[in-house]
């Protein structure tokens, strides 16, 4: 199916001139090298940024910083083939309703000048609907061209400042990539303000992209692109192909380019040439591209030549240049210069298809030489945009305010794209002016921004039902064209400027100033009143709150001096609820002094690892038993709060697969926790640090250290055990109480907890590999069943970090999903998070998974440690259920719930053949559901787990086999 799907990429090229300012966007952060080359990957995540490898690189960036509308996807693995540049595995995607426009805003450094902009789109099937969409694309206010999609795994490329894709509700317009690069003032001359230049689609199947730009460098075999640095200007450059026909000479001495504006002197593109083998004659042709042109469009055909050999005095090449039969020089033979470019160029009118040919005069001794050639439509700019003033002002105001709306691109053109709230008046002969701006109930506050004050053909401004507060500024009433103003029902204060009022009474100005309480807009000795009454007011509301607060400071230090040398003691009793599987504290939680954490630790003298807030220490008690010790550092800004979040959590929750907290130390200058020792350090240094070399993780070990990371692989292997003591066991007709690891965080624990900061580091290992979850600092509480996230600041470890929640600061338990399926992936591979692909580049393990993936390399991801010994099917399921748990969006993701049940089926068959029960006979087949999860109400669950004696009854010889809850 794919196969044919993946038919090879296409481009066009658009060439502009700008005379007028750019617009300021909405958007900040704009990266432009130091070439004023943007390049724009887009889909890719905020602030991520790599060197493409095609033009030795060229830093490609997030397109956060040039647009804020749209969704991220990622290009499905089918689609995700061997060779496809980076640029072409995300996209940004913007669904919406039929009409609607969506916009980047690049700002070049030069004002003025002519500029290169592509656009590529690349579909991949990455909302997974496999329908192929069709929209238009806006270049400013004029439309380019229609983006028809007729490949999923084609990638097309217009090469064309503000970009827009509009929706014409035949599938969600979406886009790749953006790069602009910087022209020389004199190239291209035929781009002019009021025609730009597309780079025409020439359909060729057997090459890698579909552009109308070509050279003729061998190997062509390959069909290599040329690109910077071996084009300035960063153009894409095509070889032609084999022709049988043909073949190619060159040089390696520099051609003289002075003479053509299009290339630079470090150019080599014109040192190779095509010429026929045993004919007299080149001919190609071309067809018009159905997405932009038709018979009435105009096109530009550019012809390079340039003489690569030394000829002696008998030889000549001599040839005339034929489009559609007509000869383009005329009476004069064409003779390319040695060593000197030249370009021969000229219009042709559209038709249905077109034939050029280098056709040998008769007194030629050789054949004809083309170099390279270019073939673009003429696309007339015949719209016209709102004028400068107006639209910098709607931009800057579209800032200030953070107005979403409909407000992309260019306020007032095109006539239907005009932004709402904005009426605009359009001439024949200018460009179009705004004449209303309305914005009431739009959420606005701070003051009254001075922009409006730019407006100069505004008539009606309606900024009522706001929070605008402030002064009414001056400049209202120096707006020339005002008539209507309506500053009603905000929070303004002070006094009306007079002119404004002025207008007001000579009926040159309707306006509207009611429901501002500290408004003053009848003169000025009423307003003098009202700020005596405001003054009045703010004494009462400063100097009460004071005094009150004196008088509660002091009776918080009296109570104080009280309880001055009582201990505080935290224990464990605001605990929300014990798992029943988890084993009694052997330690009290207790209270140590720094003097004693000095003792236990032999003045600090083994650090074993660094937590979020600290380093960790190996310590022993009075009786001789290992401890952990974390100390908060004296410098982090966020220890303190980090430390008492862990302490807090660690008190109320108890079981066997999180770490237990011994005590805790807190004093003025020393914050500590004491929790018990892990002798088996953490997963990651066991997957990738010196423990992995002389005693590497089994598959088995990996799949037993997941489970009790998200579970509790002992109470499922002893379910295990007695499930295989009866064939007819149905063991999901009972409830299990084993919430515990992660899942226990998500459904046992109320309120519900999430960590966000699960990671390899996070997970410690018992000296027999038993897991526990550690690193509680940053732990949120979701104290809300029926509520989908809770909003917070972004927090955790790169590479873990759920994509979902960096960018919307909304989180849930998926995003530890999102954390646990990248801790998967490295069971399975051993490798970290960002995966070293090359010198200079690493990838993220999810990205590097789905590429081996779709090519069905199970093997090449396995962690060579294991040396072979695992189960492929078991790998694969296991990988497969990894990629599900990192989906976008969360909603799509598994539960833990549903993670655990995936887990154990995956673990089964390893376990089985581990305890001696492998067999293929029916008998011993694994009833899984037999774990499952009750999946009542909470409240019921609740109930369940801490009153019901759970009963497993054996059928055949009348035992029963009881599972309590562990006593409370």
């Amino acid at each position: 199916m794919h196969a044919a799907a993946m038919a090879p990429p296409l481009t066009l090229l658009l060439f502009l001139c700008f005379v007028s300012s750019e617009l300021a966007a909405g958007v900040h952060g704009q990266h432009v090298d130091t070439l004023g080359f943007i390049s724009i990957d887009c889909g890719i995540d905020e602030n991520a940024s790599y060197g493409d490898q095609s033009s030795r690189g060229l830093r490609y960036v997030s397109d956060t910083g040039f647009i804020d509308a749209g969704l991220n996807g990622d290009v499905n693995p089918p689609y995700n083939i061997k060779g496809l540049a980076d640029r072409y595995l995300t996209v940004r995607y913007f669904p919406g309703a039929a009409g609607s426009r969506s916009c980047y805003t690049l700002r070049p450094v030069t004002k003025g000048g002519r500029y290169l902009v592509r656009a590529t789109f690349y579909y991949g099937n990455y909302d997974d609907f496999d329908k192929l969409p069709v929209f238009d694309l806006h270049l400013g206010v004029n439309r380019w061209v229609t983006v028809n999609v007729t490949s999923a795994g084609r990638a097309y490329i217009f090469e064309a400042v503000v970009v827009c894709l509009v929706n014409r509700g035949l599938g969600a317009p979406f886009i790749s990539g953006l790069d602009l690069r910087p022209l020389g003032d004199k190239m291209y001359p035929e781009a002019t303000v009021n025609q730009s230049l597309a780079m025409l689609n020439l359909p060729r199947p057997s090459a890698t992209y579909s552009f109308n730009r070509y050279h003729f460098w061998r190997p062509a075999s390959t069909y290599n692109i040329f690109r910077y640095p071996f084009d300035p200007f960063d153009r894409l450059w095509q070889s032609y192909g084999d022709v049988e026909e043909w073949t190619n000479i060159t040089t390696s001495t520099a051609v003289d380019v002075s003479n053509i504006s299009s290339f630079d002197t470090s150019s080599k593109i014109l040192w190779s040439a095509a010429t026929p083998v045993n004919r007299t004659q080149i001919d190609f042709t071309w067809s018009p591209d159905s997405f932009v042109n038709n018979d009435n469009t105009t096109y530009l055909l550019l012809l390079y030549f340039a003489e690569l050999q030394r000829l002696s005095s008998k030889a000549l090449r001599e040839f005339d240049i034929l489009v559609d039969n007509a000869t383009w020089n005329g009476s004069q033979r064409y003779t390319p210069k040695y060593l000197s470019a030249e370009l021969v160029k000229k219009m042709v009118q559209g038709s249905s298809q077109h034939t050029v040919s280098l056709v040998a005069t008769t007194d030629a001794t050789l054949p004809p030489i083309l170099n390279a050639f270019e073939i673009y439509s003429v696309l007339p700019m015949t719209e016209l945009a709102t004028n400068d003033a107006d639209a910098n002002a709607m931009m800057t105001i579209r800032t200030k305010y953070a107005l979403k709306k409909n407000w992309m691109g260019d306020p007032c053109a095109p006539k239907a794209f005009a932004w709402d709230g904005l009426n605009c008046s359009y001439t024949s002969s200018g460009p179009a002016s705004i004449t209303t701006v309305g914005l009431s109930s739009s959420g606005l506050s701070g003051d009254i921004d001075a922009s409006f004050g730019d407006l100069r053909y505004l008539q009606s401004l309606d900024l009522s039902n706001n929070s605008l507060s402030g002064l009414v500024p001056d400049f209202l009433a120096q707006m020339p064209s005002l008539m209507f103003l309506d500053l009603s029902s905000n929070k303004l204060s002070g006094p009306v400027p007079a002119v404004l009022l002025q207008k007001r009474q000579n009926g040159s100005l309707a306006l509207r100033t009611d429901n501002n309480a500290n408004l003053c807009d009848d003169g000025v000795s009423n307003c003098e009143t009202a700020i005596k009454k405001i003054n009045r007011i703010l004494v009462i509301a400063i100097v009460v709150p004071v005094m009150v607060a004196t008088l509660l400071f002091v009776v918080a230090f009296m109570v104080l001096c009280r309880i001055k040398n009582q201990k505080v003691s935290w224990t464990a009793n605001n605990a929300s609820l014990r798992d029943p599987s988890a084993k009694s504290n052997v330690y009290e939680n207790r209270q140590f002094t720094y003097k004693e954490l000095k003792l236990m630790t032999a003045n600090f003298k083994e650090e074993i690892g660094r937590g979020g807030f600290g380093c960790v220490f190996l310590g022993h008690l009075e009786n001789g038993s290992p401890v952990a010790v974390k100390m908060c550092s004296k410098t982090t800004s966020q220890g303190d709060k980090e430390f008492s979040t862990e302490a807090q959590h660690l008190t109320r929750i108890h079981h066997r697969n999180l770490v237990s907290m011994v005590g805790y130390c807190k004093e003025e200058k020393h914050l500590g926790l004491i929790y018990e020792y892990m002798h088996g350090g953490n997963l990651d240094d066991r997957l990738r640090g010196k423990a992995s070399a002389s005693t590497p993780l089994t598959w088995h070990q990996r799949l037993k250290i997941a489970l009790d990371s998200a579970h509790d692989f002992n109470k499922f292997r002893k379910l295990l055990l007695v499930h295989l003591k009866s064939t007819q066991l149905q063991l999901n007709n009972y409830l299990m109480p084993s919430y515990t690891g992660l899942e226990y965080l998500h459904k046992a624990c109320q309120p519900p907890l999430i960590h966000r900061d699960v990671k390899t580091t996070n997970i410690l290992l018992s000296a027999d590999l038993e897991a526990k979850i550690s690193d509680f600092g940053l732990m949120k509480v979701f104290a809300d069943e029926f509520r989908t996230h809770i909003t917070t600041q972004p927090a955790g470890t790169l590479g873990y970090l759920d994509p979902e929640y960096y960018n919307t600061s909304r989180i849930s338990e998926k995003s530890d999903v999102y954390s646990f399926g990248v801790v998967l992936l490295e069971l399975i591979t051993g490798q970290p998070p960002a995966v070293t692909i090359s010198d200079t580049e690493s990838i993220h393990i999810p990205r590097w998974v789905r590429e081996k993936l779709s090519v069905g390399e199970i093997e090449s991801i396995a962690d060579r440690r294991m040396g072979g010994e695992y189960d492929v099917n078991s790998v694969w399921k296991v990988a497969e259920l990894a990629l599900q748990c990192i989906e976008r969006p969360s909603h799509e993701r598994p539960t833990m719930t549903e993670v655990v049940l995936e887990l154990k089926e995956s673990l089964a068959p390893e376990l089985l053949h581990s305890m001696g029960y492998y067999s293929s006979a029916p008998s011993s087949t694994v009833d899984l559901s037999a774990t499952s999860i009750d999946m009542r109400s909470d409240a019921q669950a609740s109930d369940a787990r801490q009153d019901t004696m759970f009963e497993l009854e054996k059928l055949g010889d009348g035992s029963v086999t009881r599972m309590e809850p562990a006593p409370r």
